[in-house]
């Protein structure tokens, strides 16, 4: 939350709960209203995880990856309610000092939903994947902003950014002069909140150079207007979706539009050289046994 003027003095507060992380630990009558739920619902006996291909991780060698593909956990849906009760006591607690019309409040996540490890407790579909992943079911995150007189309630704005640029924005949220060293990444999402007919967001990147715990390999992506690029670096593969139509990642593009599929490629590149960005190299020592 950023106050930017007003009585008092300005604040800025970061809030990173826990939940919903694993492990799975929920309050236990919350546990149990939402047992009951999935009782009404009939799901008591669907079959909600899926066995998947191998890890490809060298510590998960053997192990299969279990994708949840129906949305059916009651513990998870505990935390998720008991995480917004407390979302709400902070915002209570900010209209009880009279601040609430002078508060910027950003509610975002760090990554998509636990999908295909570790008890595998949320669903992302039709997402493709999710933590730990290059596909949009590991990147595609909330994002819910509160600011009275500024960003019009209940609307919506399409274009994607990056929690990158919430720190530029807080700074001209708050008046203050940016600085670009410090987010070079990061590109105010102001214009987009003020809904400026004008404003223009560039590309975004990811870069993911290690295996997942979840089962992802390593790549990096290039997402620019509808379409997305993925890079993966064991093998030079290119993975081209038109997230518009196909936000679920369900066919590579790559062969049929190959000059789209070339200069998202070409900007790729030139990005991770510009943030000098690492590559894995093979390791001589292991051995696909």
């Amino acid at each position: 939350l950023v106050r930017s003027a007003g009585k008092g003095r300005p604040f800025f507060l970061n809030l990173c709960h826990y939940a919903v992380h694993v492990p799975i630990q929920a309050p236990a009558d919350l546990v149990v209203k939402y047992e009951g739920k999935v009782r009404e619902r009939g799901m008591e006996n669907v079959e909600a995880l899926v066995t998947g291909e191998e890890f490809a991780c060298e510590h998960k060698r053997g192990k299969h990856i279990m994708r949840r593909v129906v949305q059916s956990d009651p513990a998870y849906a505990a935390m998720i309610e008991n995480m917004d009760m407390n979302i709400g006591r902070v915002l209570a607690a900010v209209e009880e000092a009279g601040e609430a019309e002078n508060t910027l409040v950003v509610f975002t996540s760090d990554n998509g939903g636990l999908s295909t490890a570790e008890s595998s407790p949320t669903c992302n579909l039709p997402l493709a994947e999710g933590k730990g992943w290059m596909y949009e079911g590991g990147t595609r995150v909330p994002l819910l902003v509160k600011w009275p007189g500024v960003v019009q309630p209940a609307s919506t704005c399409t274009v994607p950014v990056t929690s990158p640029d919430l720190y530029p924005a807080f700074l001209e949220a708050a008046g203050l002069d940016l600085l670009p060293d410090q987010h070079r990444d990061g590109e105010s999402i102001v214009p987009l909140l003020r809904q400026d007919p004008h404003a223009i967001h560039g590309p975004l990147f990811w870069h993911y150079p290690h295996y997942s715990n979840q089962g992802g390999r390593p790549g990096s992506s290039v997402r620019c207007g509808d379409y997305k690029l993925i890079e993966f670096f064991e093998d030079g593969r290119l993975e081209l979706y038109q997230l518009r139509d196909d936000p679920g990642e369900t066919r590579n593009l790559a062969a049929e539009l190959p000059d789209v599929t070339n200069d998202l490629h070409a900007q790729l590149a030139a990005w991770r050289c510009d943030v000098e960005a690492r590559i894995p190299e093979p390791n001589p020592a292991w051995h696909n046994a």
